[in-house]
């Protein structure tokens, strides 16, 4: 009868549809995805940050549409003014994907919990702006 308990509680919550939280020891990481990934979820998706994390300079010469800017370098241990919700999506790009998944990881340091990398804007297939808007 021991034994069943644990089947037993593992079914109901498979059947309620019920998540188990992850233990406070288990730490949060980002997902990474294709471009093509990203398009659809741009899609799909409300209520999400694109994220530029290139420098200043590279932002203002061209980057998606919609998306702020927080270079990489500025990203330390400090809580970000322009992302204030730790749970939202935010999808992290650069110019090449190295300093993308090198941000990501430091804000699932800072607490981030729904991080997404999808690389560098050299493989985007959309429009780009120029501005700092």
């Amino acid at each position: 009868m021991k034994r069943m308990i644990p089947i037993l509680l593992m079914m109901t919550l498979l059947l309620t549809g019920r998540a188990v939280p992850k233990p406070a020891t288990e730490a949060y990481t980002y997902r990474q995805i294709t471009m093509q990934e990203a398009v659809e979820m741009m899609e799909k998706e409300e209520n999400y940050i694109i994220l530029d994390v290139r420098t200043h300079e590279e932002f203002a010469a061209g980057h998606i549409p919609g998306a702020i800017v927080v270079p990489n370098e500025t990203i330390g241990t400090e809580e970000i003014a322009q992302l204030p919700d730790k749970d939202q999506l935010i999808m992290v790009y650069c110019r090449s994907g190295n300093r993308s998944k090198q941000a990501s990881d430091k804000l699932v340091k800072l607490g981030y919990t729904n991080i997404v990398e999808f690389g560098g804007i050299i493989d985007w297939p959309g429009e780009t702006v120029s501005g700092m808007e």
